[in-house]
């Protein structure tokens, strides 16, 4: 197994095998999409925002980030917070098939070039997209990143989810979301998240609490529409 291992990060540090790769995971994404019956839930709430030219935080959990280009209005330029890991760029890569535009870096490290980016897209009426539990979990425990940006860039967060009836749970710390082909599937949209610029520490606590819930809250009901068992968070201490 040790062995396995290190062969597989040998040859995806290659950048011919990566490109093959994240080109390969993009055409089975579409592949899904194009194979589904999909609906969607809640999308007058960014349609909203993009008809008026507003930005906002997209924040959705990290486990169910397989689906989520088809979620976005590609007439928009958004650009995703993506870790700067290996599995990260092999991310960064696939989105990249779907014209969404990476952003290296952490949102909990608010210093960082990462930030400047992301306020900087914001300030220029463009749209930043974030998940709250990445890179490394706890699973569905929001950092306080998002709502920190949120209160800087002085945008909402907006959240968003996806569920299939034909999935593959992995037993990744994200338990991540495998969408199967031919699949009834739904995106699930919640409300915005506006956080006061003047918003003290006690404040962002609260408003990283109430993206937490909302996320959890619509990718369950998300579950639920789609007649399959509910993902639940890892436990507050990250266990789970």
């Amino acid at each position: 197994m040790n062995l396995l291992k290190k062969l597989t990060r040998r040859i995806t540090r290659s950048d011919r095998v990566q490109g093959w790769v994240c080109w390969l995971a993009a055409r089975y994404i579409r592949h899904v999409y194009r194979t589904g019956r999909w609906e969607t839930v809640g999308d007058d709430v960014p349609r909203r925002y993009w008809e008026e030219g507003r930005p906002f935080i997209l924040a959705f959990w990290h486990g169910r980030i397989l689906m989520m280009p088809y979620c976005w209005d590609r007439t928009r330029p958004i650009n995703m917070l993506i870790s700067q890991h290996r599995d990260g760029q092999l991310i960064a890569r696939t989105v990249g098939h779907f014209g969404i535009a990476t952003v290296a870096g952490s949102s909990s490290q608010g210093g960082s070039q990462a930030l400047r980016l992301m306020l900087k897209a914001l300030r220029a009426g463009e749209w930043v997209g974030i998940t709250p539990d990445g890179p490394r979990g706890p699973r569905m425990r929001a950092s306080q990143g998002v709502v920190s940006v949120a209160r800087m860039a002085g945008v909402p967060v907006i959240p968003v989810t996806y569920a299939t009836a034909r999935r593959k749970v992995l037993g990744s710390w994200d338990r991540f979301l495998v969408a199967l082909p031919f699949t009834r599937g739904v995106f699930w949209w919640g409300q915005p998240i506006a956080v006061p610029r003047d918003a003290d520490a006690a404040d962002l606590e609260e408003f990283r609490r109430r993206v937490e819930d909302e996320l959890n809250a619509i990718t369950a009901a998300a579950d639920r529409y789609m007649g399959t068992v509910v993902v639940e968070p890892a436990l507050p201490s990250g266990g789970g």
